[in-house]
């Protein structure tokens, strides 16, 4: 019986270094591949951006809805009649709630609109209407320089609140007639939610099959921050809204609906909403019921009950601790994405900011089981020393 030709350790050494060379060869290909694809579509979005918000708005729906339909497949449904019965249900509830809340906001935004400027002038003159010598004596401050004060902030506030609504309309619907959004948008989010297991299974076959294993654990972890912000968080504004409204009608607040939808509706902005809710209903309530402290009291109440139900009922349960994304990351990501692809930048913002922030913790979970950070050093590292109160750096 023949024997296997001997091999010299120096040729095992010479081949393995080649696997690997051609290995490394191949992963540098791989990343130069996605990061050419990741920039072409970056650019497609800032081309596109104009156009891209009746199909970018379908995509979030049917990702949104994509739950219910697997629950009906379990329920004994085809995948197409539980996306027509989902769509169906969804576009009645969407009309009935447009065909009842429109007529009434457009009319509570253009009275609002109309009396703004009055209430800012009623707002500081009450401000700065108590008696000059108690604020001077008290907080150190001239009346005359409190009422330049005001008048200027309530100006560059109008102003900006102005150029930033503005903004989102001129670079969203403005580019996307209404009627377009309405039309192209369900349909759209009927053809991605039939096709979306499938398209889903594609995407998974085009991953390189060596890590694919870790894609799909990457992916699966951008999914479940995704989800947990874009179906609990956006769950969570629509039953806020619903409830400052509610709140602020019962009592008797001027625009109370559309002042507690729109504060429920950007509290996706982590403290945002709220605050901005908040300091809108107590400066109408001023205003409109000034000298009654027991009413503007009952403003500022519906949202201070708003934000407990929200921190200790509503977010456990709709959002939990799944989305695994700072409020101030989120916050970031939301004005840089709307500065650079408009309106359709901040539907985009909450997926991308997952994704990216993902990525990192997977590349620092790597960086460190890698020995670039332990080295060969195989004692434990100590602690940072413990710092002294008000002293600039550790003691020795």
């Amino acid at each position: 019986m023949a024997k296997a030709p001997h091999r010299a350790p120096d040729q095992d050494i010479d081949a393995a270094a080649e696997a690997a060379a051609a290995a490394s060869g191949v992963f540098r290909r791989q990343i130069r591949f996605w990061l050419i694809s990741a920039v072409i579509l970056a650019i497609f979005l800032y081309v596109f951006s104009g156009i891209l918000l009746p199909f970018v708005a379908g995509m979030v729906l049917a990702y949104f809805l994509d739950p219910v339909a697997d629950r009906l497949q379990r329920l004994g449904l085809s995948r197409l009649m539980a996306t027509i019965v989902i769509l169906f249900a969804f576009i009645v509830v969407l009309v009935l709630a447009f065909v009842i809340l429109i007529p009434v906001l457009a009319s509570q935004m253009a009275d609002f609109a109309s009396k703004l400027p009055e209430y800012l002038t009623r707002l500081q003159t009450l401000i700065t209407s108590f008696d000059p010598r108690w604020l001077e004596e008290n907080f150190g401050v001239d009346a005359n320089g409190l009422r330049e004060g005001l008048n200027s902030l309530l100006t560059s506030g109008f102003g900006l609140l102005t150029t930033v609504f503005t903004s989102i309309w001129s670079s969203g619907v403005a580019l996307v007639s209404v009627v377009s959004l309405f039309v192209v948008t369900p349909v759209v989010a009927f053809y991605m939610l039939l096709d979306w297991d499938r398209m889903v299974a594609i995407v998974d076959s085009w991953v390189p099959r060596d890590y694919v294993q870790t894609v799909r654990a990457i992916a699966n972890d951008i999914n479940t921050a995704t989800a947990g912000f874009v179906r609990g968080q956006g769950t969570l504004c629509l039953v806020l809204g619903a409830m400052y409204a509610t709140g602020l009608t019962l009592t008797g607040l001027n625009f109370g609906i559309l002042i507690g939808l729109f504060a429920g509706l950007i509290s996706f902005i982590p403290y945002v909403g709220s605050l901005t809710g908040l300091v809108l209903a107590v400066g109408v309530a001023f205003v409109q019921f000034w000298p009654d402290w027991t009413m503007v009291a009952a403003v500022a109440g519906v949202f201070f009950v708003g934000q407990f139900i929200e921190g200790n009922i509503l977010q456990p349960r709709l959002v939990g601790k799944s989305v695994g994304l700072h409020p101030v990351w989120l916050m970031f990501s939301l004005f840089a994405f709307g500065a650079l692809f408009g309106f359709v930048g901040l539907l985009i913002a909450v997926p991308a900011s997952a994704a990216v922030a993902v990525l990192v913790r997977f590349a620092i979970s790597r960086y460190l089981d890698s020995p670039l950070y332990k080295g060969h050093n195989t004692e434990p590292v100590p602690p940072l020393p413990a710092r002294r109160r008000g002293s600039g750096g550790p003691r020795s």
